[in-house]
């Protein structure tokens, strides 16, 4: 099992105050205290890569600063579910003040392993589906967190692709069964392209070295190609780029971070924002003893599409003024 250190070491923040200041016995005793923190990441790439960054700087912006009063046990389980399972269960024998899972498969092997930690999970497409959480107003128990998906995301986008670009009749999606949350979101890809009357056609895979190939069958097949929130998909997408620049397809991604990198649109957001108020969260259970129980599931509420004109070119895609007005933010949208 490989085990990962995570984190930039940060700088102690120097105490400050004067002569006259006043220092109870419970604010000495809360600023001392050094917390432990666990977190399981099924994989690394860029979007989950942000959202445990993001946590990490909502941390310390609230004064819990890793290498300071914060101790993290970051576990990286490669993709592989063994090792997520193994992870899960060396973090519930452990001693931690909070469990964060990020993405779903790690955050339902440690909701099933860990009993009395706080839990909280990032990165997780449908929490309900995947019998993460019961209840995402109330959820009970010891886990809360925050969703990745919202549900309008992908038809928003499935809208986008039908309005503007009417040769697309057909789309191939690159898909990993095995992940709950990319079979939810293929799901209601196929209902909105269906509407759309717009044919969708899979090509699984099992695992990331399999990408580029299940990408390349679709070629010929296929007017664009589309990713979800798919871990596995995700992790080997250069692969899907480079035959879509070559091939001259359209790829439509389901997150900011697949954009950046060469897809042409997603709806979305930024996984680092997400990861923050993922952040947030554990402070308040950190410093302000609130209970996950009570701690209402959320899902982002800044959406917009996101354009990478640079990608548009590489694959032959005409970016017309119709396509950027649709952009709401374009300073931070619309990538040149």
């Amino acid at each position: 099992m490989l085990v990962a250190g995570c984190g930039q070491k940060a700088e102690p923040t120097p105490a400050t105050g004067g002569a006259a200041s006043s220092v109870t016995p419970a604010a000495t005793a809360a600023a001392s205290k050094t917390y432990k923190i666990a977190i399981s990441q099924i994989v690394e790439h860029p979007s989950l890569d942000a959202t445990r960054q993001g946590f990490l700087a909502a941390l310390k912006d609230a004064g819990i600063v890793e290498g300071t009063n914060l101790k993290v046990d970051f576990n990286n389980a490669q993709g592989d579910q063994p090792n997520n399972l193994s992870i899960a269960q060396k973090i519930a024998s452990a001693d931690n003040d909070l469990v964060l899972g990020i993405a779903t498969p790690s955050a339902q092997a440690v909701v099933q392993q860990v009993k009395k930690a706080p839990i909280l999970f990032a990165a997780v497409t449908d929490p309900l589906a995947a019998k993460i959480v019961t209840n995402v107003d109330k959820p009970g128990g010891n886990v809360s967190g925050a969703s990745d998906t919202n549900p309008m995301a992908v038809a928003q986008l499935m809208d986008f692709v039908a309005a503007n670009m009417p040769k697309v009749k057909t789309v191939g999606l690159v898909l990993n069964e095995g992940e709950p949350n990319a079979v939810i979101m293929a799901k209601n890809a196929e209902q909105s392209l269906t509407k759309h009357g717009i044919k969708l056609i899979k090509a699984p895979v099992t695992n990331t070295s399999e990408v580029k190939q299940a990408a390349q069958s679709l070629v010929g097949r296929v007017d664009a190609f589309l990713i979800t929130l798919d871990n596995t998909v995700v992790s080997g997408v250069d692969g899907i780029i480079q035959i879509a620049n070559e091939k001259k397809i359209p790829f439509f991604s389901s997150d900011r971070d697949t954009v950046e990198k060469g897809a042409f649109a997603t709806v979305g957001f930024k996984y680092y924002d997400h990861g923050y108020q993922v952040g947030q969260m554990a402070v308040d259970i950190l410093k302000n003893g609130k209970k996950p129980a009570d701690m209402k599931v959320t899902v982002p509420d800044k959406m917009d599409l996101i354009l990478n004109l640079k990608a548009a070119k590489a694959q032959g895609i005409e970016v017309t003024d119709a396509m950027k007005a649709a952009v709401k933010d374009k300073e931070k949208n619309i990538i040149q």
